[in-house]
């Protein structure tokens, strides 16, 4: 106030700045430090303090930079400088990859505009514990948690059912008590009961000319007796269709052998679902 009384102009006047200069970086500083860890650690990139201030000098060369400001930072940002992970990262299969197109290719087509040529079902089996319910819940620290919690989970429901764009197929629903908890649930379902719950729970309530979605569970693609055999078919299989189709084979061949000239040669499987479903005028996707 004593300065703005005798008249000086604050404008023409530079501030000066006491104590040790200040080295706190900018909000727009941290924007680049969290892009550039992110996209190294995504492509499973070593970096170190020294390697980010480079990269900061790079993108900013009017600003000075210190490594252990810019480590003081980093912590109160959120980052942590820790044991990284050295095992291999995980990459889908090409013919992963591709299937995962057919289908999609397949999806689109089958909605043209805004009706669809077919009507989509799409089915699955989940299981839930008969006890199943969170351990968490509020309560008073003086008086403790008085909630009554069964120990353990239960017996295991296992559940099967459909759904369309309207909702839950009637009559599709199947719910029965798996014999043993143990191992995944696909281990309590197998061809034989997926089969009699297609045919009889499934078929007769879905639309005409359906368009049946489901994954590749083994119980699911279970080949027909008619069809050609597929990679992961016994040895004996194998050889037995390429012989029937005269595709003649060494006696000493091995197993690879014997599916390099099946993958060459062989048709695409054909599997029972796909009959029972074809012959009603399904099409199982």
């Amino acid at each position: 106030m004593a300065d703005y009384s005798r008249g000086v102009n604050f404008n023409e006047v530079e501030t000066v700045f006491r104590g040790r200069p200040q080295r706190a970086l900018s909000d727009s500083t941290q924007a680049i430090v969290r892009d550039y860890i992110r996209k190294a650690n995504k492509e499973g990139a070593y970096i170190t303090l020294e390697m980010l201030c480079q990269h900061l000098e790079e993108v900013a060369p009017e600003q000075d930079f210190s490594v252990r400001t810019l480590g003081r930072a980093l912590d109160r940002w959120g980052f942590t400088f820790g044991k990284g992970i050295r095992s291999q990262r995980f990459k889908e299969k090409d013919h992963v990859v591709a299937a995962r197109q057919r289908y999609l290719r397949r999806k689109l087509a089958n909605r043209k505009g805004k009706d669809t040529v077919r009507s989509e079902v799409s089915l699955d089996e989940s299981y839930v514990n008969k006890n199943h319910s969170n351990d968490f819940v509020w309560y008073y620290d003086d008086d403790g948690p008085w909630i009554q919690k069964p120990t353990g989970k239960g017996k295991r429901l296992i559940i099967m059912n459909a759904t369309t764009k309207d909702g839950w197929v009637p009559g599709a629903k199947v719910t029965f008590k798996s014999t043993r908890k143990t191992g995944d649930y696909h281990g309590q379902t197998n061809q034989e009961m997926f089969t009699k719950w297609f045919e009889e729970k499934l078929l007769p309530n879905i639309p005409e000319r359906s368009l049946i979605i489901m994954d590749n569970a083994s119980y699911h693609n279970v080949l027909s007796p008619v069809s050609a055999p597929t990679p992961s078919c016994k040895k004996d299989k194998i050889r037995f269709w390429l012989e029937r189709n005269n595709f003649p084979v060494k006696d000493d061949c091995l197993k690879a052998e014997l599916v390099e000239i099946l993958i060459r040669v062989g048709p695409q499987p054909t599997y029972v679902l796909d009959e029972i479903a074809i012959e009603q005028g399904h099409e199982i996707l």
